[in-house]
């Protein structure tokens, strides 16, 4: 692990931005962070929480998963997913929103289900699995303007802003595979073994593929979750070798420049130094043999 942690390291020392990241090997149990602990902005990695705190309430009864649900205009304001284009007032099951709040990030969904659980209810569920640098301090749309937060040259004010740790959403993940085979790691999600494979199953089906997965070898699995801000680039996951958990890997990324110096899209650098650090992780924990990668 020392030698993944160092090249790692240095391929974050290489970028002209700030990167986090905390790493578990899932084969020996061993972890590795950069700033692990560091509160950072969440973007839209906070919906792993959020979907969670749902099935927590489907669990209980408080919900259920075939429930029709409106997706009202008033949470189509914002420019992530599919449903703003959509018209207003249209109903789908429960399942179906907390899919596509997911697998696109759909912000619509993503609004009408934090008014359905309510924020006291996401940060509780938080807490209560032990992500205490976590908070969820914003409804969708937002109460500030996050984009005004994010461009800024300065470091954001976090204590405005929806915030996690690389190592909170890796706990999380880890306690969501749990849960598919351990009754005890379920319980202490609020689920059933069930809910956690439906859990691990929506991450699986991500359509959001330019960042952990891009440099994988096709048709690698990876459960995982993006956020995306003006500035931050973020990407938290699970991947698998066929069937087999590998590895957890959670990046977050900030402060990343509208253009690098070589000329690309800060955009597309920070996703893309994102899926050499999982390449990374793959070609040193991975048991298949094959070529490393050796792109830039």
């Amino acid at each position: 692990m020392d030698g993944l942690t160092a090249r790692l390291n240095g391929l974050c020392d290489a970028q002209p931005f700030e990167t986090g990241w905390y790493l578990k090997d899932l084969a020996t149990g061993s972890t590795a962070h950069r700033g692990g602990d560091v509160v950072v902005p969440s973007a839209s990695t906070r919906k792993i929480a959020i979907l969670m705190t749902a099935l927590r309430a489907v669990e209980a009864g408080r919900l259920s998963l075939t429930q029709p649900v409106l997706i009202q205009a008033k949470h189509q304001t914002s420019n992530s997913g599919c449903f703003q284009f959509f018209l207003p007032d249209f109903t789908l099951p429960l399942r179906d929103v907390l899919v596509m709040m997911i697998i696109v990030s759909d912000n619509a969904c993503t609004g009408t289900v934090v008014e359905m659980l309510g924020l006291d209810a996401i940060n509780e569920f938080s807490r209560s699995v032990g992500m205490t640098g976590t908070a969820h301090r914003q409804p969708v749309p937002p109460n500030v303007d996050l984009g005004v937060e994010a461009n800024r040259d300065i470091p954001p004010d976090l204590n405005r802003l929806n915030v996690t740790t690389p190592a909170d959403a890796g706990r999380l993940l880890e306690l969501i595979w749990l849960g598919t085979h351990d009754a005890a790691a379920a319980a202490r999600l609020g689920c059933s073994q069930a809910l956690c494979r439906l859990a691990l199953d929506i991450l699986g089906w991500q359509r959001l593929q330019q960042r952990l997965p891009s440099l994988l070898p096709v048709g690698t699995k990876v459960a995982h979750k993006t956020g995306t801000a003006a500035r931050n680039f973020n990407d938290a996951g699970i991947v698998f070798e066929h069937d087999r958990p590998l590895f957890i890997l959670t990046v977050y990324t900030g402060r990343v420049p509208w253009t690098l110096p070589d000329g690309t899209p800060g955009k597309a650098g920070a996703s893309h130094h994102i899926g050499r650090l999982c390449r990374a992780c793959w070609d040193v924990l991975s048991t298949e043999e094959g070529p490393a990668y050796t792109g830039s």
